[in-house]
């Protein structure tokens, strides 16, 4: 009996040993769409009043995991059982982040974002907590996409493995892409309370340190609305090329009519093309109702 006990214990040090090898590949492969995500999602948890951005960030974390619970067998069941569904899958998710990119550049170039300045305090008590609804909501949706992304590139690196690694890596990857993108995210969000903080503690204090600190107080606190603001244009960025990407690389067509151009740019240019292509169907179709 306690020799087949060790030898269990064995086998689960190899099973465990083996995922870690191939999760140091999976987190490789998918280092640039976890950048992407990072910034696609920390421009989606940023804008909120402070007392609110913790509660948000952690909402859509809650969501994100959720997320990845439905993905991750999903996935492993369409890799077993219907792959040829993976790329219509991808090239739909795809289709939802063009149009989100491209509906941001419509906005920016159109000057959309009207405030009503004439409401009461409790119309825009509501307002605020409807507004933070709906983007923790369309948060969550372009989480859901990314994932799908991230999962499906983690499950290619070990398809070749038996089912137990491949759960074991996916999961590693996804818990990496929940944990570590909404904690630099919440640390981001901080950024300018840290400022405060320092500000205030070199208050209490004299000499050299107290300026030192002061100034690298002022200095996160003024990095933030910048930091915000390059967020939101690398986020639309890369919305666009995650999802004008999956066109590039899974339709031969596009891949062909593209070559001449670096991968990056054709990606980009691809995600412009099919979100403008939505964007203006949808609008003509509001249009016409």
């Amino acid at each position: 009996m306690p020799s087949g006990i060790f030898a269990i214990l064995d086998d689960i040090a190899m099973l465990l040993d083996d995922a870690s090898a191939m999760s140091k590949i999976a987190a490789k492969k998918t280092a640039g769409i976890l950048g992407d995500d990072l910034a696609v999602n920390a421009e989606k948890a940023t804008g909120f009043h402070t007392s609110r951005e913790l509660p948000v960030i952690w909402a859509i974390t809650k969501g994100s995991l959720l997320n990845k619970i439905i993905i991750i067998p999903a996935a492993l069941f369409l890799s077993a059982y219907i792959p040829w569904l993976i790329v219509p899958v991808l090239l739909l998710g795809g289709a939802y982040l063009c149009f989100e990119g491209a509906e941001k550049i419509y906005e920016w170039l159109t000057h959309r974002f009207a405030k009503d300045a004439h409401k009461d305090d409790s119309q825009q008590t509501a307002t605020i907590k409807f507004s933070e609804k709906e983007k923790i909501r369309s948060a969550v949706r372009t989480d859901f996409i990314l994932s799908v992304e991230i999962i499906i590139i983690a499950l290619e690196s070990v398809l070749d493995q038996q089912l137990a690694i491949q759960i074991l890596v996916v999961s590693f990857v996804a818990l990496l892409a929940t944990v570590g993108v909404y904690g630099l995210v919440a640390l981001l969000v901080k950024l300018d309370d840290m400022g405060f903080y320092l500000v205030q503690y070199a208050q209490s204090i004299t000499g050299l340190m107290s300026e030192v600190l002061t100034k690298a107080g002022e200095l996160l606190i003024a990095s933030l609305p910048k930091i915000i603001r390059f967020l939101e244009l690398v986020g639309t960025i890369a919305m666009l090329l995650v999802g004008g990407g999956m066109y590039v690389h899974n339709i031969k067509v596009i891949h062909d009519g593209l070559h001449f151009m670096p991968t990056t740019l054709a990606s980009l240019f691809a995600g412009l093309i099919v979100g403008f292509v939505i964007l203006f169907i949808l609008y003509f179709v509001t249009k016409t109702k």
